[in-house]
């Protein structure tokens, strides 16, 4: 009997001896891939630094970016941060919109932090060839003559050329630019629209271009003009925030504006200007994009436009 409790007491010892081994080995084994864990996440963050301080203006590791902050729904100010908007520097207000938006993948992509500031849109250009900021990324068209004195990463959205009248307008039922013959008309100053598109119908009257693009929504909105040219996306924006106004869509019609190929791929085409020669920003940047296609940047306009608040 003696003997037979001794044996079950060894026995006992045994397993408990084994399980005791086994509940160490696991806790070795979980803190080793802990360990592991930590040394590839410092090893990744280590790397991302060494990055970014290889690109002109990132040593920081700050993407400093400029934009309007009044082109809806490609970008606003806010008064407060919903919806995603972050800090406009040297002031108390927010910004967001489909640019935000795509800027925080672009950090996102390549662990920078984000800084906005806002921009006149006719200081973007100079402000990137300067140096003062890494990129513009304000809805920006990459045209040959801007490509003179910035490079471009992107396209970051693909827009279409349209006009927008007042609902009651006798212009609303427009087919063509033909039918556009005579009207008042104006776009936003350095701009393909006011430039190039507006000139294209006949015996226009062609107001003093807006400075922004609000200032041109009010135009219409006031009765000033009967029309406007602007993008599709600046067009969906209006009509959300003004629905008395109607889009007046002739891509891919005859009654279209007039391009050559490589023009209107020019004008329909939005990207993100940065200091010229300096590759290795606009290669992270496409890098952050180059997963995206048409759809995705199209849903994601439209949840900007979703959240511009009425006004924009």
């Amino acid at each position: 009997m003696k003997k037979l409790i001794a044996l079950l007491l060894s026995l006992t010892m045994v397993v408990s001896m084994t399980a005791c081994g086994s509940s160490e080995d696991s806790a070795a084994a979980s803190s080793k891939a802990a360990s592991e864990q930590q040394s590839t996440t410092a090893a990744e963050t280590a790397a991302s630094g060494a990055e970014s301080a290889a690109i002109p203006g990132l040593e920081d590791g700050v993407f400093t970016v400029a934009m309007e902050c009044a082109y809806a729904p490609y970008n606003w100010s806010q008064t407060d941060d919903s919806n995603g908007a972050v800090p406009i520097k040297d002031s108390n207000e927010y910004a967001n919109g489909y640019d935000i938006m795509i800027a925080k993948k672009i950090c996102e992509a390549n662990g920078w932090q984000l800084e906005v500031i806002r921009s006149d849109w006719d200081s973007l250009v100079p402000a990137v060839q300067t140096g003062t900021i890494d990129a513009a990324i304000a809805g920006q068209s990459m045209t040959a003559e801007r490509a003179e004195q910035v490079d471009f990463a992107g396209p970051y959205f693909y827009a279409t050329i349209v006009c927008v009248t007042k609902s009651d307008s006798k212009y609303a039922d427009a087919k063509s630019i033909a039918d556009l013959a005579g009207g008042s008309c104006t776009a936003q100053i350095a701009t393909i629209w006011y430039d190039k598109c507006l000139p294209q119908i006949e015996n226009a009257n062609i107001l003093t271009a807006s400075e922004t693009a609000p200032a041109m929504l009010m135009a219409l909105e006031s009765n000033q003009v009967d029309y406007i040219c602007t993008d599709m996306p600046t067009a969906q924006g209006a009509v959300a925030a003004y629905p008395d106004m109607k889009i007046l869509d002739f891509s891919g019609t005859d009654g279209d504006f007039q391009f050559t190929d490589e023009e209107r791929a020019e004008n329909v085409n939005i990207g993100i200007s940065v200091k010229k020669g300096n590759t290795a920003l606009v290669d992270a940047i496409n890098g952050a994009l180059e997963g995206m296609t048409a759809d995705d940047f199209n849903d994601i306009m439209a949840e900007a436009i979703a959240i511009q608040p009425v006004g924009e």
